[in-house]
């Protein structure tokens, strides 16, 4: 493991296919709060998602690269690796990161497929400091602009509003 000061703690792992990102600080919890399981909370995680979502398209179009269409399917399977997180079920890590990429393949045949997830908290944005603090991650910053076509992204905030980032990316055969 290899843990950089960029501003931000982050700690990435990188596995065969992918990287995975911690990104911690202390400053004053999100308004939001609350219990996510709600329907309007719900809603506002999608909403978020989606941002997240265009934010690394936009990077990638800085970089001259064509979006990625972000596919529903994927983005289940990505919000359950959330969920679990959030909810303590699991740690903030990869673990189970082959049943992932197996859950893709049976929705998608493909030839390559890579994970990052972030992990925030007290920020008024915090899609914007997950999107930034992969961007300056050298793995997942590759992730981000590797040769891939298709992408899932779940986030999912947990009642002390810490929030859970996971985006899956897929190229198909």
């Amino acid at each position: 493991m290899k843990s950089h000061k960029l501003g931000l703690t982050l700690l990435l792992i990188t596995s065969v296919i992918g990287g995975c990102h911690w990104l911690e600080t202390s400053v004053p919890e999100p308004s939001q709060g609350g219990n996510v399981l709600t329907a309007r909370a719900n809603e506002n995680l999608r909403a978020l998602e989606v941002a997240a979502h265009e934010q690394v398209n936009a990077y990638r179009q800085r970089q001259g690269l064509s979006p990625l269409e972000l596919d529903e399917r994927v983005s289940a399977i990505a919000r359950r690796h959330s969920q679990d997180m959030a909810s303590g079920e699991v740690p903030f890590s990869h673990d189970g990161v082959e049943d992932r990429y197996e859950a893709i393949g049976e929705l998608i045949s493909y030839r390559q497929v890579a994970e990052n997830v972030a992990y925030n908290f007290g920020h008024s944005d915090p899609v914007q400091q997950a999107v930034e603090g992969w961007i300056e991650s050298p793995g997942h910053e590759r992730n981000m602009t590797g040769d891939y076509v298709i992408s899932g992204m779940g986030i999912a905030v947990n009642a002390e509003g810490e929030y859970y980032f996971t985006q899956l990316f897929v190229r198909p055969r």
